[in-house]
């Protein structure tokens, strides 16, 4: 059984703060549960399959996350209980959806994650998705701890029921991808059986429908906003003539602060788990107590704003301050340090930094660089190789939008095969952009599962539009980046997987490219010669690379790691894989002189770079050379 279905209420444990979400559904009776995968929220779905093969728990990985909102949303509005989880960016992509599903609201609990990104560990962008609360009309929910991250999604489902509406659960890495002691609750049975009832009046977002939908969507919010002044979530604890408002992980950071610095008995905190609407009757009782407030929270001012307005309308209202000089940034995460010092430096209180630690002191050497980069035996290296090779040979210099996903690391030396990338999707049209703006040659990238999340607009855009380009569709079986999760073009299927698969090359001739190919990457003078005939050839040319994912094969049990190859004495100093190739199990030789050396523990024994060595000088081991 898998670990979160099973223990009694009230036993301890440590979970991960995705996986605390997922129990806290589960607890909720949870019957339906969807998510595009990205990173800090793909555990969520992850979890959510596992245990969706072993219960009545009905779980997708969806196409996208407008299509996983969608699914979530039909099903909310049959009666059952639904999580639909996604990125901060994600939201992008659902929010037309949820822009409207605000109006319709839902009949079943339907809970949102945001998984936001601060210091954009995996992502595009940092934005704040608390705005998304605003924008849409919608509660919002901020756990600051695994356990609350359980608890509050427990709560957001009842909430959603009470409210019918939609309720977004925002969270941040740092909640999402930390473990914590959480204390289970009773698992509650879920109902697993909808039924539809016919409203058009209420579901079908004609005008005249949506006029009456908004009316209803602001008394909801006046509604919430009562819940939220007595919500548990939102909560003072101390007495002190220093005010802080904090929310989120902000909150564990101001808790250390306050007794790093000793200050409990100076400090009044104001906690908020139930962050839109904001409380404001409470908000304005708590700030007739103090004299100064400092509002902590990454990134935007939304607290600072929502608190500074309520503010206004007191006789004398206290100095708040939050971003700005000397204070907080709307950059990056923050940690207990920053979060101390500021304190410290806003209320006067006399600290001293600590010194940080030196890694490199502490070991006598720099510590080496590990910049990101392709695994060693990934199939996209073989294509980008390729590529290079190509354009060299045919004399010609490529412009490469490129797309989100593993292949995005192409960008880096001595790859280099990277120009421009905006969004999921955006480097086929980008692409049509270009050529047409400057009539160079154009080679655009993406990967299988971006493909189906928002490629095939930009594909069908290009066609009919008659623009001038390749598109090679770097095809590995698996949506890699964030933990090989199925799509519909997945390959192998992992065990037990029952979505039907849809294959990529059908897609692409049926959308009407005429020029396409499809190639395996590790073959590498097939590849070669298909890449020229269609860098030289004009129109829209589609070639799909396809070799599947060698760490998910591995995960599959279907490769072995051998170590199979040796590097004779032929290689000298040409260093054309070094510089043209750049597999991490290929290094310079250790003395300098000599030939290069491969790394048995890093190498995946693809085979590729037999291929592309010049001078034959890598080669499989024998028994009289290995």
């Amino acid at each position: 059984m898998h670990p979160l279905l099973a223990g009694p209420p009230g036993e301890k444990r440590l979970l991960l703060g995705n996986e605390a979400i997922v129990r806290g559904a589960l607890e909720a009776g949870v019957a339906l549960a969807t998510q595009y995968p990205g990173t800090p929220s793909s555990e969520i779905g992850d979890r959510c399959y596992q245990i969706s093969r072993e219960s009545d728990l009905y779980f997708e990985y969806a196409t996208n996350e407008k299509v996983a909102l969608e699914v979530a949303a039909g099903a909310a509005a049959s009666g059952l209980r639904v999580l639909c989880a996604m990125k901060h960016v994600g939201v992008n992509v659902a929010a037309d959806t949820l822009m409207t599903l605000a109006y319709s609201g839902v009949k079943g609990g339907l809970v949102l994650v945001s998984a936001d990104d601060p210091s954009l560990f995996s992502s595009q962008n940092e934005q704040d998705n608390r705005y998304y609360a605003k924008l849409s009309g919608l509660p919002m929910l901020e756990p600051s701890s695994a356990q609350e991250a359980k608890d509050l999604t427990h709560y957001a489902f009842a909430l959603s029921e009470e409210l019918q509406l939609p309720v977004i659960l925002r969270t941040t890495t740092r909640i999402n991808h930390s473990r914590g002691v959480v204390v289970l609750g009773e698992l509650k049975p879920r109902q697993r059986q909808g039924r539809f009832e016919k409203n058009p009046f209420r579901y079908v977002m004609v005008p005249a429908v949506a006029r009456q939908a908004h009316g209803i969507l602001l008394a909801q919010q006046a509604k919430a906003a009562a819940v939220a002044e007595t919500c548990q979530w939102n909560r003072v604890s101390g007495t002190g003539p220093w005010g802080i408002v904090t929310s989120g992980v902000s909150a564990a950071y101001v808790a250390d602060a306050i007794a790093d610095l000793g200050i409990r008995d100076k400090v009044s905190l104001l906690t908020l788990g139930f962050t839109h609407p904001l409380p404001s009757r409470l908000i304005r009782e708590f700030l007739g107590r103090v004299e100064k407030v400092l509002v902590v929270e990454e990134l935007e001012p939304y607290l600072e704003e929502g608190v500074r307005a309520i503010a206004a309308d007191l006789p004398q209202p206290p100095v708040i301050r939050g971003k700005g000089e000397g204070l907080f940034s709307r950059l990056f995460e923050y940690h207990p340090g920053l979060v101390r010092q500021v304190l410290a430096g806003y209320f006067g209180v006399p600290y001293t930094p600590p010194t940080p630690v030196d890694p490199a002191a502490l070991l006598g050497r720099s510590l080496p660089e590990r910049p990101p980069n392709l695994c060693p035996g990934c199939s996209h290296r073989a294509t980008y190789y390729a590529v290079k090779i190509a354009l060299r040979d045919l004399g010609v210099e490529g412009i490469f939008p490129t797309d989100i996903g593993c292949y995005t690391l192409g960008l880096l030396p001595p790859l280099s095969m990277a120009d421009y990338l905006l969004c999921m999707g955006s480097s086929v049209s980008t692409a049509a952009g270009i050529a047409t703006a400057t009539g160079q040659k154009v080679i655009a990238f993406i990967g299988d599962s971006t493909f189906f999340h928002s490629g095939l607009p930009g594909l069908i855009d290009a066609v009919h539009n008659g623009h001038d380009f390749l598109l090679i569709i770097l095809d590995n079986g698996t949506t890699a980046m964030t933990g090989h999760q199925p799509h519909p073009g997945v390959t192998p299927a992992p065990p037990g997987y029952t979505g039907r698969t849809i294959d990529i090359h059908q897609v692409v001739q049926a959308l009407g490219v005429e020029q396409v190919k499809l190639v395996n990457p590790l073959q590498y003078r097939l590849t070669l010669a298909a890449i020229k005939e269609a860098v030289a050839a004009r129109g829209v040319r589609v070639i799909i690379s396809r070799s599947p994912c060698i760490l998910y094969l591995q995960r599959l049990g279907q490769k072995k790691r051998a170590k199979t190859f040796v590097v004779g004495p032929e290689c000298r100093d040409c260093r054309h894989c070094l510089d043209y190739f750049g597999c991490p199990a290929l290094q310079p030789p250790l003395e300098g002189e000599g030939p290069l050396v491969i790394d048995e523990a890093l190498c995946n024994a693809c085979g590729f770079c037999l291929q592309l060595c010049q001078k034959k000088a890598i080669r499989a081991k024998s028994a009289g050379n290995g």
